[in-house]
Order: structure tokens, then sequence, then C-alpha cells
């Protein structure tokens, strides 16, 4: 059986990251480096590796740093010419005319606002949604989190979300899955509830910021009110699709880092700099040190 293409990914960058104020009062969260690359760099290469053909970036105020990344840099680039230096690492970062488009959110009502904002843009289309503050490294062999899901919903069709196991205790933290049918990394979605009660969880198996959606969640989330936290919640938009569409969880083969949080962003960049060729064994040798210190 074969499903209408992937081609598309909204990337909701509009949030103001104040977790991590004062860096970004000037600067996007997505911004912030892993090792030597922005947060947003590696979402977007892993939309590419997936095959995703059109990025579609719903922005807000101070956000222009996001799209000047990934256009020319002129005076950069001529003058590192000049110097006879490699143009490599920024030809990287730039992105197609015609597969970039950039949309504002102009107050922040939630996640499902973001994505109903990218509407006119996705159209009749499935979309990916990627968060790039959930960073997600592959296995070893193994390809990105949004490639493994694009696998399975050439299988499926329908829609797809990224799904993680959690301690039962931190289940409270995040959208949640009432599975049906599992089938290796595949689990049949059967509910969902976002940010349950201590003690009130139908699994540990959570919702994490990757997802693979049939163009109709627009037309619920265009009557969707107000849930967890006072705002448009996608989780709940998606739950009202469940029965209607095919909807399954991905369990994801790889890493991931809560970059939203101060300590998962340096768990990030420790655990990449550690993996470089150039920098790790400097890197290995400082922590071998400060944590000797430590004890």
């Amino acid at each position: 059986m074969t499903f209408k293409p992937l081609r598309k990914a909204v990337f909701p960058v509009g949030g103001l990251g104040t977790r991590f104020l004062p860096a970004t009062k000037a600067l996007p969260k997505e911004m912030l480096p892993i090792v030597d690359r922005p947060l947003i760099q590696y979402a977007v290469d892993e939309a590419i590796e997936a095959g995703i053909e059109q990025m579609i970036f719903v922005t807000g105020r101070g956000k222009s740093a996001i799209e000047d990344h990934f256009d020319i840099a002129y005076e950069l680039e001529t003058t590192m010419a000049q110097r006879g230096k490699s143009l490599d690492l920024l030809h990287q970062t730039r992105l197609k005319p015609g597969a970039v488009a950039y949309v504002r959110q102009q107050e922040p009502m939630g996640l499902g606002h973001a994505v109903w904002c990218a509407r006119d843009i996705v159209g009749d289309e499935p979309f990916a949604v990627l968060l790039a503050d959930d960073f997600m490294v592959g296995g070893a062999g193994r390809p990105g989190c949004l490639k493994q899901m694009v696998d399975a919903y050439n299988r499926t069709g329908g829609n797809l979300i990224c799904a993680q196991e959690v301690p039962d205790d931190q289940t409270h933290m995040y959208g949640i899955i009432t599975p049906g049918a599992r089938d290796g990394a595949l689990t049949e979605v059967k509910g969902l509830v976002e940010k349950p009660a201590a003690g009130t969880a139908p699994s540990n198996l959570s919702v994490i910021g990757r997802y693979i959606l049939q163009p109709e969640v627009m037309r619920v989330l265009e009557g969707q009110e107000k849930g967890a936290g006072g705002e448009i919640q996608l989780t709940d938009a998606m739950a009202r699709m469940i029965g209607d569409q095919p909807f399954h969880g991905v369990t994801f083969a790889g890493r991931r880092f809560d970059c939203g949080d101060k300590a998962g962003f340096i768990q990030a960049n420790l655990a990449l700099a550690l993996g470089r060729d150039d920098i790790g064994p400097a890197v290995r040798d400082f922590a071998r040190a400060a944590l000797a210190n430590e004890a």
C-alpha cells in the first residue's frame, strides 16, 4: 500500500526560551549551539535526511537570526574566500530557494496554535513537526529519528508520533500514550493524555517532539479549545483524531536530550563533544580531572 509522500516539515520556533534567560534575550533558543552547530541546524539536517523538501518555520518576534542562518552570508563568504578558507560549513547551512517558508505566530498560544499557523503552506498534504529543543541522536549505524518514523509511515500511513519510555514519576511532565497492540518499535495509539496527574498515566510511553500528521489535524485545531497550561495543545487535537485514522507511536532507537532544560543542554554538548575526533580527547581529559577534583 502506498501513501501520499511526506514532503513538508513544520518547525515551531516562536517560543520565548525563558528557561535560558538572559542568553535568549537576544538569541533565539533554537540558535543555541551543540558544540558548533545550532539546535535548529540539527533538526533541519534530520528532516533533509528523511527526504523532506520544504521547511516551514513558525517564528515570532526576535527570531530573525534563524532566517539569517539559513541564508547566504555574502560578506562572511567573500572574506573567507579571500583568505583561502573553505566555505563547506557555510554552504551546509543554505536552504535552496523555494525550500523554505516563514510564517509568524503573533502570540504564544501553544504548540497546537503554532502548527495551525502553518496551515496555508501545509495545504492538503501530510507533514512532519520537529521540535528543535528535543535533540535526537540516532544510534550507531541507524538513521535519525524522523527517518525512522518515515520508514514506519511508509508501512502504516496515518499519523505517527515519536515515543519514549520515561520513569513513572515523570509521566506528569509529558503527553502520554494509551497503548494498543505492539509490533517491535511500533505501538498502536488508543489514546493520548496531556500531562496526566501523578498516578493516573495509562502507560509510561511519552510523546517526544517528532510527529507525522495528516492535514485533517488543521481542521481539528481550528476549533480546539485551550488545554493544559492555558494553551492550545497539539496532543488534545491528535487525541480527537484517534479512531478516525491510523495512529501509531514509534519508539526511537537512539538518544534524546531535552535541550529545553539547562542540564539536558549541557549533557548534549558533552556527549557530542566526547564523540568528536578533534576535541573529544581534550574534553575527556578535562572531564576526568574535574570529576577527580569533585571526589
